[in-house]
């Protein structure tokens, strides 16, 4: 899943620690594909501090949610049911279908959450800003980043950005969706491109994703026992 509907399971967080750690996997990889750590090795170092093991917790928090996710009959049929809309649209782009259509579905997930209001982005925000950087920077030198000064400069520039609004247009979720494709691929696009494919997506989850609620409480139930 993506950066809000993590946000969304802990969207009642009183801790901005436990907010930020349910969204570091994904903020890790967003600042370098190579960054790698295993923070439960470390748990014995990590467990003297509280912000740490909040930290922690919503760490473990997103390995489960996305565990849940992927492997729900949800998002089998529903990025399968992507890939064919969307296959001929990416016909001619080194694009793999199957990727296009797994990042299509989650971030229109967090295109749904924001339409009905069921998440706050400003609150999303004001935790990324309030967690305590000091606590976030010694929790990923115990967990041995090997260059924690490069994601210190990623996470500013992710607040600062403030580009997860953005993801209230479908238009600008689809620019979205071929910019992280262009990590992996090269390719030229035209906005003639972009506007077929997002209107083919705004088809999609106005006829078919009316059920978006379904895999939020699915994931939620699986989680009530999860600490």
């Amino acid at each position: 899943m993506n950066f809000l509907s993590h946000f969304y399971f802990e969207r009642f967080a009183t801790s901005p620690e436990r907010v930020v750690g349910s969204l570091l996997p994904d903020l890790l990889k967003n600042a370098d594909k190579d960054f790698v750590i295993k923070p439960n090795n470390f748990e014995d170092q990590l467990c003297g501090n509280p912000l740490h093991m909040d930290l922690l917790k919503g760490w473990n928090g997103h390995i489960e949610v996305d565990r849940l996710f992927h492997n729900a009959d949800y998002f089998f049929h529903h990025t399968h049911a992507i890939k064919v809309l969307i296959k001929d649209e990416l016909a001619g782009l080194p694009i793999r279908p199957s990727f296009f259509a797994h990042i299509a579905l989650e971030l229109l997930l967090d295109h749904l959450l924001i339409a009905h209001k069921a998440i706050s982005v400003s609150k999303f925000y004001v935790a990324l800003e309030k967690v305590n950087r000091d606590a976030l920077r010694s929790f990923l030198n115990i967990s041995q980043l090997k260059d924690t000064p490069k994601f210190d400069a990623f996470f500013d520039r992710f607040i600062a950005s403030q580009y997860i609004y953005e993801y209230a247009d479908v238009a600008q979720v689809t620019r979205a969706l071929f910019q992280i494709c262009k990590r992996l691929w090269s390719f030229d696009l035209k906005e003639e491109r972009v506007i077929a494919v997002s209107n083919k997506l705004t088809q999609y989850m106005k006829e078919d994703l009316k059920d978006f609620h379904d895999v939020y409480q699915y994931i939620h139930y699986e989680m009530i026992d999860f600490e």
